[in-house]
């Protein structure tokens, strides 16, 4: 079967393509900016929160290993879906919980997926569904960024860090071999 692609915003895109990295049927992530009205931005441009576009990942992935709905399980299990635009510390709609599905079928499962996870949060769930659009990859220095720099970044250390430990603890059974702990 093709591989087929999902795109997902979760605040910074350090945060969750460390996550997708590990898990079994990915074949590659790409952080990049998508959702705005601004043609090739820059990540300053995307940090000024003039843009409109949200930082995102593309998750390449093969659905005869890991379904799109498991996918949105990880995405939601590993982020605050309830937070209105932010994550933590990161402020501005840069930083939003957003799905961008590539066919109706994955929008069909974007909103089960959010009706799943509505049932483990307490607050409501504001992540949007949004059409999918340009998609502009983030400068190359973003790319893999948690596995090239996170020992050495102190927002990886405290951010990151316990996020990954988080899903590599409930995920174990979905983990790539090299991402075993």
């Amino acid at each position: 079967m093709a591989e087929e692609i999902a795109t997902l915003a979760g605040g910074c895109f350090w945060c969750v393509e460390a996550v997708f990295d590990d898990v079994i049927g990915v074949s590659s992530v790409e952080s990049g900016y998508i959702g705005g009205h601004t043609a090739n931005p820059t990540y300053k441009q995307i940090c000024n929160g003039d843009t409109g576009h949200a930082e995102a990942i593309r998750v390449t992935f093969d659905p005869a290993v890991i379904s799109y709905a498991d996918l949105l399980d990880i995405f939601f299990h590993v982020h605050d879906p309830t937070q209105l635009n932010r994550q933590g510390n990161d402020v501005g709609t840069q930083y939003r919980s957003a799905i961008f599905p590539h066919s109706h079928a994955q929008e069909a499962e974007a909103k089960a997926a959010i009706e799943r996870a509505q049932a483990d949060w307490p607050q409501k769930i504001v992540t949007t569904i949004e059409p999918d659009a340009p998609w502009y990859e983030a400068e190359d220095y973003h790319q893999e960024y948690f596995a090239k720099e996170g020992a050495n970044n102190g927002y990886c250390v405290m951010v990151v860090a316990p996020k990954l430990a988080k899903f590599r603890k409930s995920y174990a059974a979905r983990l790539k071999d090299s991402a075993k702990v």
